[in-house]
């Protein structure tokens, strides 16, 4: 599948930084334009996480809502009413880095499971916050085969802070939620039909007897008046339990928390 339009936009400088125990953090920068038909296809994208189109009419069918209205007060996080700006914030930055794993990095990265089953439209996901599967060869398990589970924090407005550090200690939790969330994730194929997709999340429940390679990741989505180079190069990485297997990055993009909410409201608008 081609990537989306919105994905030129996001760009690797080149740059990298160096943490106190050596590992390596990527600098990338989401370079967003005022291109109405790359941001209506990208609120569209975005838009399906919670709701896919064809689901959205039969779940506005009853409600007296416009699909507008439903999505604002039903689906999407609130735009003023804490924590809402900060969940909305939240979820743009797994999106972007679920994204990144699947167009940049080329895994399998299902993940709309975790935005359209929430109960709560102002509470985050629980579980692992993205997940990517890579195959040596379809249809047939091998050591090599890559399970990547990638923690996501946003800082998109306030004063500079260490949204870096908070991702690789989340990632660490990740040891224990790991097992939990491919189960949820499984399950949901499983409630679809979809008994194969099913089947390729369940090569990585055993690895005892299927063993695989298991990657850990962990970024920081910022505003660029958020990001403090000398922060992120202060974090510390080596209490992880899959350190050696560490991958680290930063997505700095300027005017970052009005750009989510003219992308969740030109989601709603554009239903």
């Amino acid at each position: 599948m081609a990537a989306p339009a919105h994905l030129n936009w996001l760009v690797n400088t080149g740059k990298t930084l160096k943490t106190t125990d050596g590992h390596t953090v990527e600098l990338w920068e989401l370079q967003h334009a005022d291109e109405p038909k790359v941001l209506s296809a990208w609120a569209k994208h975005f838009r399906e996480h919670y709701c896919d189109d064809e689901m959205l009419k039969k779940l506005v069918a009853g409600t007296g809502l416009s699909n507008s209205q439903y999505l604002t007060t039903t689906k999407f996080p609130d735009v003023k009413d804490k924590p809402g700006p900060s969940i909305r914030a939240g979820d743009f930055a797994e999106i972007i880095v679920a994204d990144y794993i699947e167009y940049k990095l080329g895994y399998w990265c299902p993940r709309r499971f975790r935005y359209d089953s929430k109960f709560n439209r102002n509470e985050s996901s629980k579980g692992c916050d993205v997940i990517g599967f890579k195959f040596v060869q379809d249809g047939a398990e091998n050591p090599e085969d890559e399970l990547f589970v990638f923690e996501a924090k946003a800082a998109a407005s306030g004063k500079p802070k260490s949204r870096l550090q908070d991702a690789i200690d989340d990632s660490h939790k990740d040891k224990f939620r790991e097992a939990t969330s491919l189960n949820a994730l499984k399950q949901r194929f499983f409630e679809r039909g979809e008994d194969g997709e099913a089947a390729k999340v369940a090569r990585f429940q055993n690895e005892p007897d299927k063993p695989f390679k298991r990657i850990s990741g962990a970024a920081a989505v910022h505003d660029t008046t958020t990001f403090d180079p000398q922060m992120t190069s202060a974090v510390k990485t080596a209490t992880h339990f899959n350190a050696p297997n560490l991958k680290l990055i930063v997505v700095t993009g300027a005017g970052l928390m009005a750009l989510v909410h003219a992308l969740y409201d030109r989601a709603a608008n554009e239903a």
